[in-house]
């Protein structure tokens, strides 16, 4: 087993912490440093982009031209060393009652589970947006009548979006744009300049009547607590050698490991939260991952940060004489209103971009700007038929060029030789991609459970998942494809009438919701403070915890929810609460 220090069966922590990422290594940042001794288990491999990343790598350098591969979901230079949408010895159920073979079901009853195995989770290959939820989307309920409000409000996480953002690095301006909170002067970064083509986009956003703001990302543009600027040459994605971008692998982690009072196990499978008869979290039961071996550790809390949907398996399957049905499951609720971001696309080549001269026009990995939901209050009153928004990622620009380029070319020409380069020459970059990040509203349909009898290589139950868009979700997206047709069309490209189709449940890989937290036992399974009201040692913090998923990337959230709730567990153990 790899591991970071030692652990046995009989040394006793203050913090048992279930998971890496950012609900994780936010944890283990913060409560470390404080002096706990702090519990570390990863379900998969260690990872260190310091020396993994292919910096400044092009694609024609990686094995089949960087191609997708049944072992790289994403691409050969994707972050992802061990996870995917199937894992060996790690099956699921997807709603048709087959097991996940590896792709992401081309149906939109269904549902694909993403998974990274590797220590520091998604924040090693995620993209890096860092939106604020705004008040409107803690309290959508109160809004529209849809849906649960969160207990908290956006006052409440405020001082922890702060903290967060001032830790990682995030770029932003302030626009004063309605629910899309604007930072206090001096915690973000300053943002990059648009590029050639997002200037072309704003023109024809602003047109429309939209707001352009700048873009709110993980990735530094001038030094930050020791990490060095951005270069702009290597996708985030890929991860990120120089610490430029946030990690948890990078940012969180090792500062909790040079306080000596954080330990590191990978490879730990974790099955279930143990308990005593009276209730109380006693640590929790894993396999080793490489000998099988079952193991248990001690400690005085628990937080579990799997990732929504580990964490969520881990609370089911933690079944005892105190809790037949799973801890928090008392009343039903643990892997009910599974939610997901509403994700959809379309391109257009756009002729006014061809024949710009050659600019160094790489920038960030995300794009430079973004387009918050701008029809609030058409909403409101009723007029858009949908009841939530969604925010627009542009994607586009002349960078690197990789291997697909070949597509910028009919597959029926016959043009060849410099005539062929002069071809791909004039097109490079003048594909636009807009991409909608929208809400989704829970609702009954989408939710996961225990499978009967499906087990993983360790006998440990596996999840199975139910799926179904809202008719809510359906006409947002097809507004979606509206308007981006309209941005195409008055930029002099022509729109993009591909079969509308919704995608499967998991595939923007947002999925969050299955364990909420609330205001009361009886419609919640924790506080707001990601506290478990059955287990009052035992802590939420992943996405497992949100109660609503806004049209904002989930992130951001995830780590000041962490954050302040870290900051509760040592309110509590000085309060002799715990």
């Amino acid at each position: 087993m790899k591991e970071w220090g030692h652990v046995s069966d009989t040394q006793a922590f203050d913090v048992i912490i279930v998971g890496s990422g950012a609900a994780g290594g936010m944890a283990a940042h913060e409560l470390a440093a404080a002096g706990l001794r702090v519990l570390m288990l990863e379900a998969g491999r260690d990872y260190d982009p310091g020396t993994e990343t292919p910096m400044f790598n092009t694609q024609e350098a990686a094995p089949l031209r960087a191609a997708v591969t049944s072992d790289k979901k994403l691409g050969f230079y994707d972050a992802t060393v061990g996870g995917g949408w199937a894992i060996p010895d790690e099956p699921y159920v997807r709603p048709d009652g087959t097991q996940a073979d590896g792709t992401l079901p081309d149906s939109d009853r269904s549902f694909g589970w993403w998974r990274p195995r590797m220590l520091g989770g998604r924040t090693n290959h995620w993209g890096r947006v860092a939106l604020r939820f705004g008040p409107y989307d803690f309290k959508p309920k109160t809004r529209d009548g849809l849906g649960f409000d969160w207990p908290i409000e956006y006052d409440d996480l405020a001082p922890w979006y702060d903290k967060a953002e001032r830790l990682i690095g995030v770029t932003g301006l302030p626009h004063g744009i309605e629910n899309a909170p604007d930072s206090p002067p001096g915690v973000q970064l300053p943002p990059p300049p648009p590029r050639a083509h997002e200037a072309v986009l704003t023109r024809a956003f602003e047109h429309l009547g939209m707001k352009v703001a700048a873009i709110r990302a993980a990735v530094l543009t001038r030094p930050l607590n020791g990490r060095a600027a951005c270069l702009y040459a290597t996708p985030c994605t890929s991860g990120c050698s120089s610490r430029s971008n946030f990690q948890s692998t990078t940012v969180l982690i090792p500062p909790a490991r040079a306080t000596g009072n954080l330990t590191v196990v990978c490879n730990a499978m974790v099955s279930r939260v143990d308990v005593d008869a009276t209730g109380r979290a006693t640590g929790v039961t894993y396999n080793d991952r490489e000998t099988g071996s079952e193991l248990s550790v001690t400690g005085r809390v628990v937080v579990l940060a799997a990732g929504t949907c580990s964490s969520v398996r881990i609370l089911l399957n933690s079944r005892s004489d105190v809790f037949p049905n799973g801890i928090g499951n008392s009343r039903g609720l643990v892997g009910k209103y599974l939610m997901d971001s509403v994700e959809f696309s379309r391109s257009s080549q756009i002729p006014m971009l061809e024949k710009l001269p050659v600019l160094n026009d790489d920038g960030m990995f995300t794009p430079h700007i973004y387009v918050p939901w701008w029809l609030l209050q058409e909403q409101a009153e009723g007029q858009l038929g949908f009841p939530r928004g969604y925010h627009i990622e542009p994607r586009g620009g002349r960078r690197m060029p990789t291997t697909g380029v070949g597509g910028l070319v009919d597959s029926g020409s016959a043009t060849y030789g410099d005539d062929l380069r002069a071809e791909v020459r004039r097109k490079f970059g003048t594909s636009i991609t807009l991409i909608g990040e929208g809400e989704m509203i829970p609702n009954e349909d989408s939710f996961c459970e225990l499978h009967a009898t499906a087990k993983d290589k360790w006998g440990i139950p596996v999840l199975q998942f139910h799926w179904k868009w809202g008719d809510s979700e359906v006409q947002q997206a097809m507004h979606m494809q509206e308007t981006f047709n309209k941005v195409f069309t008055l930029l002099g490209g022509a729109p993009d009438n591909s079969e509308f189709k919704m995608s499967p449940g998991g595939g923007a890989i947002h999925e969050v919701g299955g364990a909420r937290m609330g205001t009361s036992p009886q419609d919640s399974v924790l506080d707001s403070y990601n506290r478990c009201w059955d287990v009052k040692n035992l802590f939420v913090m992943d996405g497992a915890a949100f109660a609503s998923s806004p049209d904002k990337n989930p992130t951001l959230t995830i780590l000041a929810l962490a954050a302040r709730s870290s900051a509760r567990i040592l309110e509590l153990m000085k309060g002799g609460g715990l």
